[in-house]
This record gives C-alpha cells, structure tokens and sequence, in this order.
C-alpha cells in the first residue's frame, strides 16, 4: 500500500490529475459485444471458464463479486504515475481520501462511494434486480441504485437486443412472479411475459433504483452506481443459455435461498408496477448551461444523469481547435469518447484498438483542488470534438438544483 507522501507526490506531478490504468472485467453469464475497444482476440484473456470480458470499470474501489476463483484485486482500478510505481486507486482513497476527495466529502462519505462502468453485450442481461440497502446489508454489502447512459460514439452499432425490459406489467401479481420462480428449472421460467421492454436511444439514459427488475439491452451503456456489485437474477434462460439458481441467491443469506416469499419480497412492488415507468426513470440529458452560450465559449456540457443523491454524471464536448477551463464543485472521474487532446497536463487520446493490459491515455481522476481550481483542456484536433464523460459520487454541489428531475 502506497504511504501518504506516495500519494501526494503522484498528485503534485500530475498538477492534482491522476492518469489510471484500464480495468477489464469478465461475466460469466454474458457474451461481450465487442465494441469496448478490446483486441478481438482479448475477449477471452482470463480465460473461457471466467467468461468473456465485457466490462470496463472506471475509477473503481469494488472488488468484482464474480464467484471462487476471482483474483483479489479484479474491479479495481491501477493509479499509473508518470515515472513511479502503480498503486491501487482504493488505497490511495483510504490513505488520502481527504486529499483526493476534499475532507468534507471524506467526512461525510468515508470513501469515494462510486463505481462507474461501461458494459457491452452482444445481446440482452438477465432480468434482475439489485438489492436495497436493506436487504444488502445482511449480507455485509451495500444496496444498489444506477443510472445509464447511452454514449453515441460507442454505439454505432446497436447489437442483437437494443431492448431494455423494466419493472413488471401493471396487473401483475406477486403469485406471478413467485411461479416464475417454482418453473425455473422447467426451462424459460417466462418472467419476461410479464414485463414490458423499451426500445433504447443513443444520447438518452434512465435511472434504476433497487428492487426494479429489468434486463438491461445491447447498447453500450456508460453505468454510473453506487460502488457496490449485489444482484439477483430472475430469468432462468436468456437466448439460450441457462442462469444458475445461484445467480439468483449469491447476495442471500443461505436460510432463504429457496424462500420463494422472501426471495419476490425483495421487489420494490410499486416501483415495478407503476403505469407510468418511463416518464418515472427515463432520463434525457440537460445542458448545464444553454449551448448557445458556451459554444461562443468552445464547448457543450450537459448533465447525463441528476436526479439521483448518490451520483452524478456530464458530458463535456469540446470544440476542434479550441481550448476551455471548465470548474466543477467535486472530484470526478474522466472517461474518454471521441478525440485528442490535454487535459491539465497529461496528454489524452481515444484509443481505436486496446490489448489485454496494455495502458491507454483515456481515463483519469481529476482530485477536488483541481476540479475547483479549473481544469484546462485543449483539443487538438482540427475537424473533430473531444467528448469525454465525468462521473461524480454522491454530494455533488453543482446537481443540487436538479436534484428529483
């Protein structure tokens, strides 16, 4: 673990910006759709028996929950100084959270309370929810909201199953759900007849809250989240391939792993049945400022996901040729979409092409002095913008008029 002078002496040499290392994670249950700009020939690295990579994990301090077998350190993210040894990005947090977070925020929070994704499927997720804190607890982890975002430079191709199915048909019962659960090993236990699925829209999002069943599509999705990994599968076969019972139970005390009342108490019944769902979740972006002004400026920003306490998320675009210092009221983490350019002093790029391993210069984390300080990014491209995602954990200041919208 790095000492607390490490850690300071990689965040003065990046001017209050720390440069991390791609984290890849594997799922068993789920075949990679491709489009993270892994090697083709890397979607397997870990091997056939881990499942294929279809994750990439940003700024993460979560451990991976993916079964025996898993190495202690996947999910978690490699802070790459310039020059010095890597570290992990979760001991840097709990040795000098008050530097990289602010001492309110650490304060407050205990830890960066964050964990941000891409996924990428060739086809759709199992249905499923994730547990509430409540629930979550009893196992010693915490409960589960995200948000998503669809990113339009990640989904030119939309995949076999551009189709989320979410919460439960209004008219469904509980006895509905709890035979789903008596027929899963009869086959397809038929969970999805009483859903509904909605068609996904690059540059949109939506807002999933613990107990809400859905089976998340084959768009790539950007997943902003509180940092924990529960879930509970409740779709025994997905385009042919058979969930395991365990799926189901893995964040479940084992008293009440075959408690079909207790396993469909889990439900936020509301929330499932609810008639008016998509105008509840569905999220479109908002521009932190209108676009005719900041354009005149060099850039575009826009809130991505807001309505949430326990996270938050922008996309900035930044025009070719131009140069901007953008302010924001907490430390974030940065992903790249599309371009080239700087950001403080580290150079950035998006990279076409990635192998297992090998560093990239598309995701960074930018420390709270910094991100109230100003961050001076330039694009240096001359025809194309430089668009990158900010994802902010829970407390943001800047969100707070948003907050419920």
């Amino acid at each position: 673990m790095p000492d607390r002078s490490q850690i300071q002496q990689a965040i003065d040499a990046g001017a209050g910006i720390l440069r991390l290392e791609p984290c890849w994670v594997p799922r068993v249950f789920m075949v990679p759709g491709g489009r993270l700009k892994l090697h083709p020939d890397d979607l397997y690295a870990l091997g056939g028996h881990r499942g294929g990579i279809n994750e990439r994990w940003f700024c993460s301090t979560t451990r991976a929950s993916n079964g025996p077998g898993t190495p202690d350190d996947e999910g978690l993210s490699y802070v790459r100084p310039d020059g010095g040894k890597r570290f992990l990005f979760k001991d840097a947090v709990e040795t000098a959270g008050d530097v990289l977070l602010g001492r309110d925020v650490m304060a407050r929070e205990g830890g960066w309370n964050l964990l941000c994704k891409f996924f990428d499927n060739l086809g759709p997720i199992p249905h499923h929810l994730h547990q509430s804190d409540e629930l979550a607890k009893l196992v010693g982890q915490r409960g589960k909201p995200e948000a998503y975002y669809f990113p339009p430079q990640y989904n030119q191709l939309q995949n076999n199953f551009p189709y989320t199915f979410m919460g439960l048909e209004p008219g469904t019962t509980r006895d509905d759900v709890r035979r789903c659960l008596e027929n899963w090993s009869k086959g397809d236990n038929g969970i999805l007849f009483h859903s509904r699925a909605y068609r996904l829209q690059p540059g949109t999002g939506w807002q999933v809250n613990p107990g809400i069943l859905h089976a998340p599509g084959s768009l790539v999705t950007y997943e902003p989240q509180v940092n924990s990994d529960v879930f509970a599968m409740f779709q025994s076969i997905v385009e042919g391939r058979v969930i395991d019972w365990s799926l189901l139970t893995k964040d479940v005390l084992p008293e009440y792993h075959h408690d079909l009342d207790y396993l469909v108490g889990m439900l936020d019944w509301e929330a499932n049945v609810n008639p008016e769902f998509a105008k509840k979740n569905q999220v479109f972006p908002r521009p932190v400022r209108p676009f005719k002004e900041t354009e005149d400026a060099g850039y575009r920003e826009q809130w991505v996901s807001y309505g949430a306490p326990y996270y938050s998320a922008k996309e900035l675009t930044v025009l070719p040729k131009r140069t901007v210092t953008i302010r924001d009221s907490a430390a974030y983490g940065l992903i790249l979409t599309q371009g080239c350019g700087t950001v403080g002093k580290h150079a950035v790029a998006t990279p076409s092409m990635i192998r297992y391993g090998e560093m990239t210069q598309d995701e960074l984390f930018v420390t709270a002095g910094a991100a109230k300080e100003g961050v001076r990014i330039e694009n240096s491209s001359l025809t194309e913008p430089l668009v990158i995602l900010k994802h902010f954990g829970p407390g943001n200041p800047d969100v707070e008029s948003l907050r419920g919208a």
